[in-house]
């Protein structure tokens, strides 16, 4: 049977999907979309401490999400693929397209409750 696809390109955006799989990551990405913004800014809009959001920070930089840039001392980030916030648009489709009991029972289900 004929490939679809190089297995290689499955990989690394499995990659890409797996660094946007987290709900702080999504607000950070989300917030960045608005523009430019440094670690204690994220950790304002997020709400958590700044060795987390630099964490995902650095997840989302080493699978090409965001990318940053020195202004003197401080850090300032920013999307590097702004294409990213369709898979927003893309997820808000879907979930309009489900019931709300569809995607209660997914959401239990992945964190083991169901």
């Amino acid at each position: 049977m004929k490939s679809n696809g190089n297995m290689n390109d499955f990989t690394r955006q499995a990659v890409i999907l797996k660094a946007l799989a987290q709900e702080s990551r999504l607000q950070m990405v989300h917030h960045l979309g608005q523009g430019d913004l440094t670690v204690g800014e994220l950790t304002d809009l997020v709400g958590l401490d700044p060795s987390t959001v630099s964490r995902h920070l650095s997840l989302m930089k080493n699978a090409g999400i965001v990318d940053s840039r020195r202004e003197g001392k401080t850090v300032v980030y920013r999307l590097a693929m702004p294409c990213v916030l369709n898979f927003f648009t893309c997820a808000n489709e879907v979930l309009h397209q489900l019931e709300q009991p569809v995607v209660e029972s997914a959401r239990r289900l992945e964190s083991g409750h169901g």
